[in-house]
């Protein structure tokens, strides 16, 4: 697993979000800023801490003028029903074939319980207007992360 730097291009990528529509990266590039987070499953404990503190701060998000985007392994179904039941604020994708994970660098092998596995390891990126990352976040705890990435924006601003 060779998860992607700063200052490398952010692959582009086009995936169906919750509600099966395709988004794609290249129609925020050169005008937003945007937060790609890789999570492994849609409704779990950890993941849902992470997302609702990032809904809770779309506020401050959106004055950093920086889109969220959440992408799991999960199927469109499974996403909608997340950001139904917890009112998410902002797009989920799915990336069932973890191609897109391969290729930002956050498929591997994981470790839970004595058990390895491959999955998708909790990273994030902060992706420029111009397209290149110009920050990853790779140590944080769930209900930090959205502080973690305000504290990045507020230093970039």
């Amino acid at each position: 697993m060779k998860t992607l730097t700063v200052g490398e291009k952010a692959p582009l990528f086009s995936l169906l979000d919750e509600n099966e529509n395709t988004v794609n990266l290249n129609d925020y590039i050169g005008k937003k800023r945007v937060l790609v987070y890789f999570y492994p499953k849609a409704m779990t404990p950890g993941c849902t801490t992470q997302a609702q503190n990032l809904r809770d701060a779309k506020a401050a998000l959106d004055e950093h003028e920086t889109v969220v985007f959440g992408i799991s392994p999960d199927e469109p179904k499974r996403l909608a029903k997340f950001c139904q039941r917890d009112e998410l604020n902002f797009t989920l994708l799915s990336d069932v074939d973890h191609k897109i994970a391969d290729d930002f660098g956050v498929w591997g092998l994981k470790k839970f319980m004595g058990k390895e596995y491959d999955g998708i390891h909790r990273i994030s990126f902060l992706i420029g207007l111009d397209g290149n990352i110009e920050h990853v976040f790779n140590k944080f705890k769930t209900k930090e992360h959205h502080q973690v990435v305000l504290d990045v924006l507020d230093s970039l601003s």
